[in-house]
């Protein structure tokens, strides 16, 4: 079978009518050309049966046939032209708006007993969970139209030129996504997600699906786009797998030491927890009470806020695992501030 992949590829639109997986595809009039007929595709393929037996050559043909390249794709993962200086109070209002704190707290109030259940299996807080989510997709609001197999296929063999070429990157995301669809028995041409290929509730992309994603609700399946359980435990699941730590806090409040050598070398190794509270003090970092009794390691955090003076906080590990992520010291900020305000609103929401 394998032998005559590179004919299939090129009559790939035939094999449709005898490949039932992905029959439910729809026919757009006037389409634009396929990934038939490319040898970087038919190479791709090869590499991926080989790889993954269970694949069918034939099948995965077929699905790469009918993806079509998505010019908007290739327009959004691109730097923008003339990119805004970063500004911390203007990322964080885009996460902390009216819309997600008020679904953050009825998402926690109607959902309590399976976050409290993940809160005990992994030690992440609810919180935090929730934050992630409503950052993500507005607690499933905001998914993602693009079908994952022609945004992975855009970015995967025709990355646009103009940065740095991810291409590989989104190849293995592509790979992720056919043995994603072949484990769980869902149609691949049905499998929708964002630009860059993310994924239901909590936007994993395909490869953090089959490593991190758990069936929390125990139905023998699992399904970020549509079980809460799922979606609760596979946030809660990756943040344990990257380093989470039970009851830590994710930073301290910290005043950095004027600007010059001690601040640049506070700051070299970026997000990375690399000193102890001593050793900020020693290059004249003022931490707070009680970041002063930690133990642990701590980065000193900057969040730029354009024109006006960054502002700083002392990240712990648990701040550098929220950047496993997304790696962006702005992201977790936004993800802690958002819990913490979920966390007052609903303490008195409770107590009405």
């Amino acid at each position: 079978m394998r032998r005559r992949l590179t004919a299939r590829l090129a009559t790939a639109a035939a094999a449709l009518a005898v490949a039932p997986v992905l029959a439910t595809a729809q026919t757009v009039p006037s389409p634009p050309p396929g990934y038939e007929g490319r040898e970087d595709v038919s190479a791709f393929v090869r590499q991926l049966v080989s790889r993954h037996p269970q694949l069918d050559d034939e099948v995965v043909a077929t699905a790469l046939a009918d993806a079509r390249y998505q010019p908007q794709v290739a327009r959004l993962i691109m730097p923008a032209a003339s990119p805004a200086a970063k500004n911390w109070k203007v990322y964080r209002s885009r996460f902390l708006d009216t819309l997600r704190v008020r679904e953050g707290v009825k998402f926690w109030r109607d959902n309590e007993a399976v976050l409290a259940a993940a809160e005990a299996r992994w030690g992440v807080p609810a919180a935090v969970i929730v934050s992630i989510i409503g950052v993500e997709t507005i607690y499933g609001r905001q998914t993602g139209g693009f079908r994952a197999i022609d945004a992975l296929s855009t970015l995967a063999f025709d990355f646009p030129r103009g940065r740095s070429d991810r291409s590989a990157f989104f190849r293995d995301e592509l790979e992720a996504l056919f043995v994603l669809a072949a484990r769980d028995r869902i149609n691949v041409m049905t499998i929708r997600g964002s630009y860059a290929g993310a994924l239901g509730m909590p936007q994993f992309m395909p490869s953090s699906w089959l490593k991190f994603a758990v069936d929390f609700d125990e139905d023998g399946r699992v399904d970020l786009h549509r079980s809460v359980a799922d979606v609760v435990g596979s946030v809660a699941n990756f943040l344990s797998v990257h380093g989470w730590q039970r009851d830590l806090p994710t930073h301290f409040d910290v005043l950095p030491p004027p600007e010059g050598p001690d601040r640049e070398a506070l700051l070299a190794p970026d997000i990375l927890p690399s000193f102890k509270a001593a050793d900020l003090a020693a290059r004249g970092a003022t931490l707070s009470p009680a970041g002063q009794q930690f133990t642990g390691q701590l980065a000193l955090v900057e969040l730029r806020n354009g024109v006006e003076p960054p502002s700083f906080v002392a990240g712990t590990g648990n701040f550098w695992t929220i950047t496993r992520y997304n790696w962006s010291a702005y992201y977790a900020m936004a993800v802690i501030d958002l819990a913490d305000t979920l966390s007052a609103l609903k303490l008195v929401a409770d107590q009405r």
